[in-house]
């Protein structure tokens, strides 16, 4: 059985095309024709007046305080970019400040960075402990893997040894890194 396409339901749909088209154009032809109409208004409107007034900020009564500091971007001593911060009462502190006070030795303490007048204490960190750690568990890591190439027939230990693996490596994951080793190093004062 052939089936014939009747000419009709092409032109119909070349038709539809077309007159979807038109009255697309017709619509734009209108916005642009509003849009202008709306300008038109606008400048008639704002050609007679002032500008319409804007939030701008005043400011109030003079201050007698300063604000309380102030920062600023410079360089540190290797050439890096810092934000510094300009204390106005470091000035007083500073003027308010006593000189050291002298030691039984009649030796004046070196201040530290917080002013308190105690010397500084330089420490030294260790982190050989968690180092040995962390050295075992790769060890065990590392027979665990040994042991399950071995273990090829034997399913229920195969299971068991990677039961052990899997939890060796979790532990290992967790302490092998450096936030780890910073706190668990052990850290003694320099004389």
């Amino acid at each position: 059985m052939a089936m014939q396409v009747s000419g009709n339901y092409a032109q119909s749909r070349t038709d539809y095309a077309e007159k979807v088209k038109e009255k697309q154009a017709a619509e734009r032809a209108e916005k642009a024709k509003e849009a202008q109409e709306a300008k038109k208004a606008a400048g008639e409107k704002g050609s007679g007046r002032l500008s319409e007034p804007q939030d701008v900020y005043i400011r109030g009564e003079k201050s007698e305080k300063e604000p309380v500091g102030l920062y600023r971007i410079g360089q540190d001593e290797d050439g890096s970019r810092k934000i510094f911060f300009d204390d106005p009462d470091k000035a007083n502190r500073a003027d308010n400040k006593e000189e050291p006070k002298a030691d039984e030795d009649g030796k004046k303490s070196k201040v530290d960075g917080n002013g308190q007048g105690k010397p500084a204490e330089k420490c030294v960190g260790n982190t050989d402990k968690v180092d040995r750690e962390i050295k075992k568990l790769k060890e065990k890591k590392q027979q665990f893997e040994q042991q399950i190439r071995l273990a090829s027939g034997d399913e229920k230990k195969i299971r068991e040894l990677e039961k052990k693996l899997a939890q060796v490596e979790n532990e290992l994951s967790q302490k092998d890194n450096d936030t780890y080793r910073k706190q668990h190093a052990e850290f003694s004062q320099m004389k």
